[in-house]
C-alpha cells in the first residue's frame, strides 16, 4: 500500500513537471531559420511563453537592431489619441479629407477600429497633428516606448523620422499592454487590446499589428502581437527586409508558419 502511495505522489510530480514544460521546448532555432530561408527571407523573430518565462528566437543580433515602427507605431498611438481625448473612443468617427489616395480602404471616414485594421495612415496622421510635438513626446517618453525620439514631422515621425525601436523592445512594450501596466488607463489600454484583434478561433485569439517602413532606402516589415490560448499568452515580433511588394505579404506568412508548427495556430 505504501509503495502504491509513494507512486502517485511520484506519478503527480511527474505530471506537474511535463505540465511546467512549455511548447517551444520541443524546437530550436534552427526550425525559424529554415522558414526564413524557404521564403528567401532575411529577418529575425522571436516568441515568448508568458506563463512558462520561455522563448525561442532567431537571430539574436538582429532582435536588437533597432528600425523604424512604421504603422506599428498605430498601437501606441491609439492609446495616446484616447489619453489625450484628441478622440472620445474606438467608435468616434474621423471624416475623409476627400484626397484619393492608392488604397481604396482609405478613401472614407474612419473610426480606431477600422482605421487600425486597414493601417489607415491619414487618420493617424490626423491623430498626431490634434496630439501635437509636447503631448506626444510626453507620452512616447512616459511609456518608455523605443529610443522615445519623435525628431521629424509630427505626423510622419514614425515613418521616416527619428524614433527607432527593437524586436525585443517591441516584445517588452506588448507584455506591458497585456498587463495593462502603461502609463494610460486601463479602460484605454482595453480598447487599443480590442482593436488589436485580426484572428478569433474557438481555441485562440491573435492580436497584431503589421508595419512597412516604404519611406525610407532600406524598406523593412513588422508583424508584432500576442497569441491568446489555453490560458497562456504567447508574445511575437517579426522584423524583415522588404525588397518588392510580394515580400510584404510574408510578414503574416512566415509568422503563420511558425505558430502553426508550435501548434498555436492549428
Amino acid at each position: 500500500m505504501r509503495n502504491i502511495i509513494l507512486l502517485s505522489v511520484l506519478l503527480t510530480f511527474i505530471g506537474c513537471d511535463v505540465q511546467k514544460k512549455s511548447v517551444l521546448e520541443q524546437f530550436t532555432t534552427n526550425d525559424i531559420l529554415k522558414i526564413f530561408e524557404k521564403e528567401n527571407t532575411k529577418g529575425c523573430f522571436i516568441i515568448q511563453d508568458f506563463k512558462n518565462n520561455k522563448s525561442l528566437s532567431y537571430n539574436s543580433v538582429r532582435l536588437d537592431s533597432v528600425f523604424l515602427p512604421a504603422s506599428t507605431f498605430k498601437i501606441i498611438n491609439s492609446m495616446i489619441a484616447l489619453e489625450t481625448e484628441v478622440i472620445k473612443d474606438e467608435n468616434e468617427i474621423i471624416k475623409w479629407d476627400g484626397k484619393k489616395r492608392f488604397i481604396n480602404e482609405w478613401n472614407r471616414d474612419h473610426n480606431l477600429k477600422s482605421g487600425i485594421k486597414y493601417s489607415v495612415v491619414w487618420l493617424y496622421q490626423e491623430l498626431a497633428r490634434r496630439i501635437g510635438e509636447d503631448r506626444m513626446l510626453h507620452w512616447v517618453k512616459t511609456a518608455n516606448y523605443g529610443n522615445k525620439n519623435i525628431g521629424g514631422n509630427i505626423d510622419t515621425f514614425w515613418l521616416n523620422g527619428e524614433i527607432r525601436i527593437s524586436a525585443n523592445q517591441q516584445i517588452d512594450f506588448l507584455k506591458r499592454l497585456y498587463l495593462k501596466e502603461l502609463p494610460f488607463s486601463k479602460q484605454n489600454q482595453e480598447i487599443v487590446k480590442d482593436i488589436m484583434i485580426v484572428e478569433k478561433k474557438p481555441n485562440y485569439t491573435i492580436r497584431a499589428k503589421t508595419g512597412w517602413a516604404v519611406r525610407v532606402e532600406r524598406q523593412i516589415g513588422w508583424y508584432v502581437g500576442y497569441i491568446e490560448k489555453n490560458d497562456n499568452v504567447y508574445f511575437f515580433a517579426l522584423n524583415m527586409d522588404i525588397k518588392s511588394k510580394q515580400d510584404a505579404a510574408k510578414r503574416k506568412l512566415i509568422t503563420k508558419q511558425i505558430t502553426d508548427l508550435l501548434y498555436l495556430t492549428k
